[in-house]
């Protein structure tokens, strides 16, 4: 799907990201819930790219719907990372899954997306995730950064990166 036209007020050159949004599901021992997706290597967590109109927390419930076969509402918004890939700004919206408990026994993969899951210490993370994401998840979870983050770290003082 391509993006529409930009509306006559957007200047030339203004950012159109790519918007992406995932859920940051926790056990009992504080580990991350990561999934294997068979389309790319490594791990991720669960989500996936917001669609045109579609609000990131909507897209939250609905990828999470997809891959793990949870209904569940977000909780709240624990960070977006800005992040430029190859000139492509991308925006990243992880909000706060909770902890899944009993509810794990119920994660339901499809099979063409993700072929696996599993609980990762938060100590482990780099060692499963590319590192932008290993840095933003890590970012998250210790809950020291903020709400904001660019290229998955804290952003202090200036905004200037």
């Amino acid at each position: 799907m391509s993006l529409p036209p930009a509306p006559p007020w957007v200047p030339p050159g203004a950012a159109r990201p790519l918007v992406a949004a995932g859920a940051v599901y926790r056990d009992g021992a504080g580990r991350v819930l990561l999934v294997h997706p068979t389309y790319k290597p490594g791990w991720d967590v669960p989500g996936g790219v917001v669609e045109i109109g579609e609000a990131p927390a909507v897209a939250c419930r609905r990828e999470v719907l997809e891959e793990l076969g949870l209904d569940r509402d977000p909780g709240p918004l624990l960070t977006v990372d800005w992040t430029d890939v190859g000139g492509h700004d991308k925006l990243l919206f992880l909000f706060d899954g909770g902890v899944l408990g009993d509810d794990e026994h119920r994660i339901v993969l499809p099979a063409d997306e993700l072929d696996a899951w599993a609980w990762v210490a938060v100590d482990d993370l780099a060692e499963h995730l590319p590192p932008p994401l290993a840095r933003r998840l890590a970012s998250t979870v210790a809950g020291a950064a903020g709400p904001y983050l660019e290229h998955g770290l804290p952003v202090r003082g200036d905004a200037s990166g």
